[in-house]
Parts: C-alpha cells; sequence; structure tokens
C-alpha cells in the first residue's frame, strides 16, 4: 500500500501525558491513542508491530510443547467464588452483572476458566502432562496506569497453564516456559533477567518476572553477567545451567 493510502496520524510534537522515551515515540510515530488512561487505540502500525510481537510468543510456546486455545475475557463469578479469589482479588477486578443480573467480571487472569475446561474433558492420568494457552485481551483496574502500554489497563497478554502428575514434573514444564520465555525475548532483541518475584493473587510458590534492562525504570538490577553471554536461541540450551544462575 502507498504510504499516501496508509492510516499514520503522527505528531509533531511529544504530548504532556509521555513520561518515558517509548511512550512518546509510540504516540508521535502514530502506533498508539490514548483513549482513557491506561487504554489505548491500537493504530495500524502499532497493531502491525504487536501482531508480530504475538507471532513471535506463540512459535515458542508451540516450540516448547504448549497448545493455543482461546477462552473468553467475560467469566462468571461463580468460578472465582469457588476457587476463594472473587473477594481475595481486590479492586483490580471489573465486576460487571449481566442483563439477567448473573455476576460476571471482566477476566485479569484464567487460571479458573482453565481448570473448568481440564476437569470437565480430561479423564485419566495418561492425558497428561498437558499445557494449554492462550493469547487474549485482558483488563486490571490499576491503581496508577503508567509508561504508555507498559503498565496499562487493558493490554493483550500469553497465558499458559501446565497440568502435571506430581511436582517433579510441574517443575519441569516450569523449566520449560522459563527457557521459552528467554528464548522468545531473545528474538526480540531484548535482555531479560529472571527475578524471584511475588506471586500475588495469582498464588503458588515458584514465582519469578523477568526485568528488562533499559534506562527507564523503577528499579536497580544487579545479575550474572553471564547472562549476557548464553545463547538462549540454542536448541541444546542447558537448563540445568541456567539453574545455577538464577537460583540465588
Amino acid at each position: 500500500m502507498r504510504l499516501s493510502r496508509y492510516f499514520l496520524p503522527v505528531l509533531k510534537e511529544v504530548p504532556a501525558e509521555a513520561e518515558i522515551v517509548s511512550h512518546q515515540l509510540m504516540l508521535r510515530a502514530g502506533m498508539i491513542q490514548q483513549l482513557q488512561a491506561g487504554i489505548y487505540n491500537w493504530l495500524p502500525l502499532g497493531w502491525n508491530v504487536l501482531q508480530k510481537v504475538e507471532q513471535i510468543v506463540r512459535e515458542e510456546q508451540n516450540r516448547a510443547g504448549a497448545i493455543e486455545i482461546l477462552m473468553p475475557t467475560i467469566q462468571p463469578a461463580s468460578l472465582w467464588r469457588e476457587s476463594g479469589r472473587y473477594d481475595a482479588y481486590g479492586k483490580e477486578m471489573l465486576r460487571i452483572k449481566d442483563r439477567g443480573e448473573r455476576e460476571m467480571l471482566f477476566g485479569p487472569t484464567n487460571e479458573e476458566n482453565v481448570t473448568d475446561i481440564f476437569r470437565k474433558h480430561v479423564r485419566s492420568y495418561r492425558q497428561l502432562p498437558l499445557n494449554l494457552y492462550h493469547i487474549q485481551w485482558k483488563f486490571r483496574d490499576e491503581v496508577r496506569p503508567r509508561f504508555g502500554v507498559m503498565r496499562g489497563r487493558e493490554f493483550l497478554m500469553k497465558d499458559a497453564y501446565s497440568f502435571d502428575l506430581d511436582l517433579e514434573a510441574g517443575a519441569a514444564a516450569f523449566d520449560r516456559m522459563f527457557v521459552a520465555y528467554l528464548k522468545t525475548f531473545k528474538r526480540m532483541g531484548l535482555t531479560a533477567i529472571p527475578m524471584r518475584a511475588e506471586s500475588g493473587p495469582i498464588g503458588g510458590n515458584m514465582s519469578y518476572e523477568f526485568q528488562i534492562l533499559a534506562q527507564t525504570g523503577e528499579s536497580a538490577v544487579y545479575f550474572d553477567q553471564a547472562f549476557e553471554e548464553i545463547d538462549f536461541s540454542a536448541d541444546d540450551l542447558d537448563v540445568g545451567e541456567l539453574k545455577k544462575l538464577y537460583a540465588a
């Protein structure tokens, strides 16, 4: 398509609400447009980039043995009451009612939903291990959305959920996802440093987050320099050696 026929609403001036360079450039390049605090329209250029990122994520998830599904954005509150998380999740969850006065919610995550799928269809241990993932829009009513799409209220997220026979098999599934994330970041040209993290309302006792090295941010990160020397794209990546680096 000719540029003259393309929809690319670039901006000459830096918007006042844009605090960091990435947010400024995305707005000025016509990639996104803010609709409300933490909620953005993805314009043609930005949507094209987002789809390319999504495809890299999808390819690495498939390569790690995960199987893609798609779950709805709107979920029944009954599932969350059953798990005990409906009241515990907090104000970040957007709670709504449909015309029949049934309690619903805009999903901030999908553990309850995917567990319901599992219990209705998996009847034998022979069907395990099983790892299901989806790429879907989420909503979390952040108290202070900022940094453009980095901390928004509505965002596109990949969720993966593994079902295994025992703790050892679950740990192996965790390692596969751990490596898949590192390979994903590598393909995007990013240096991602794994850090132990709080699970929060998600629950669990094995949780890591990946810190991207950048000039902007809210934390100072100290890490083993060996991470910068690892070829995360290698097919024979030694998970054991990786564990030595991120076990501290």
